[in-house]
């Protein structure tokens, strides 16, 4: 009689809970499609050697735009971009790359704390807006009064009535700017807010902010993320708009804006201390908004299929 060729298999229990498809992890997901983005990835290389030139350059210079040492020294004023001075020197002899470097990091500071309160702000109000319909009724109609003053006008008049500064333009930026943020998610809340799970967790009585927090936020990932890609790059624009003009920042914490406006009158005579200030607000404002729309995208789970 030959050997019996089957071999017994036992019962498995688990075998029925056993998930045929291939694990599938979201932020493993969204590394892996931004870094396949070369243009992303350049972008982020230079937006992260701005950054960091930003922040540290300024430590290990020393410089400080409210003392002028060099005024008296001939022979330093209107230097043009060379070896010893990279970006040239100002008419009072100063060296103009310590000065954009300091600058750029006011300019970015602005921009990531005002980004911060008006992403923070806008998406809790907006998850309650676009969940509650009774919030609705009153919020639509703040929005439409606010949205229909532009919304430079109000930031010129808060900085008027506050003062020259970092904090008094920070508040003056984030003030109504929150509202369009709230608006926008507002609307993306009420696309997925009377879905079947949303519904059954309402009847099995769990808590709004429960609600909102497990079932509603995750879904909102890659539109905060767009919303914070399209905010820094405007705030360091406003903000560099809004000195330039001389409504923002003041000498004591000199700003790209404040740089380029006050080199503006030399834009003939000596144009690198006007377009050398311009070309790295440019390059950062650009850089960051490739890097932040690339990452939307990638935060979204409907390109992660193949």
């Amino acid at each position: 009689m030959e050997d019996n060729k089957f071999t017994l298999v036992g019962i498995q229990e688990g075998a029925s809970e056993h998930i045929a498809a291939p694990h599938y992890s979201y932020w493993k997901s969204v590394f892996k499609k931004f870094f396949s983005n070369k243009i992303a990835i350049t972008m982020l290389i230079i937006a992260g050697l701005v950054v960091a030139m930003a922040f540290i350059h300024p430590l290990i210079s020393g410089y400080d735009p409210a003392v002028n040492p060099y005024i008296n020294d001939r022979w330093r004023q209107f230097l043009r971009p060379s070896l010893q001075f990279l970006f040239g020197t100002d008419n009072g002899g100063r060296d103009v790359f310590s000065a954009v470097w300091y600058g750029t990091r006011a300019s970015l500071e602005i921009a990531v704390i005002s980004t911060a309160i008006t992403t923070v702000l806008g998406v809790a109000v907006g998850m309650l807006w676009g969940y509650s319909k009774k919030i609705d009724s009153f919020m639509i109609e703040v929005y439409n009064i606010v949205a229909n003053v532009p919304f430079l006008l109000v930031v010129m008049v808060l900085v008027f009535v506050l003062g020259p500064g970092k904090w008094q333009l920070i508040f003056a930026l984030s003030c109504t700017s929150w509202l369009s943020t709230a608006y926008f998610i507002r609307v993306q809340v009420m696309i997925i807010r009377d879905r079947e799970y949303n519904l059954a967790s309402r009847c099995l009585g769990t808590p709004t902010y429960k609600v909102l927090l497990h079932n509603v936020l995750p879904y909102l990932i890659s539109v905060i993320v767009t919303s914070v890609a399209r905010d820094v790059p405007n705030f360091i624009s406003y903000e560099v708009f809004l000195s330039y003009v001389g409504v923002g920042m003041g000498a004591q914490e000199a700003s790209l804006g404040y740089i380029i406006q006050t080199y503006a009158p030399y834009m003939s005579s000596a144009g690198y201390l006007f377009w050398i200030p311009v070309g790295v607000s440019a390059l950062i404002s650009v850089s960051l908004y490739v890097v932040g729309q690339a990452l939307a995208d990638a935060s979204d789970p409907r390109t992660h299929m193949n």
